[in-house]
């Protein structure tokens, strides 16, 4: 399966807690992190709910 690498760029303070949560569901939690998950409905819809906060590329 694809592989996608998540970064995040933005800080978490001040947002609403719903996409704090989902930071830390991607396992977010500094700036500059980065992660790698499957490519799936699941973690794009994630993505797409903060994607003003991070950033994506392929693995």
């Amino acid at each position: 399966m694809a592989k996608i690498k998540v970064k995040l760029v933005k800080s978490s303070i001040k947002k609403p807690q719903n996409q704090k949560r989902t930071l830390i569901a991607l396992g977010l939690k500094r700036i500059g992190q980065v992660v790698e998950h499957d490519n799936t409905p699941n973690i794009l819809g994630m993505i797409n709910k903060v994607e003003h906060l991070v950033s994506t590329e392929e693995a």
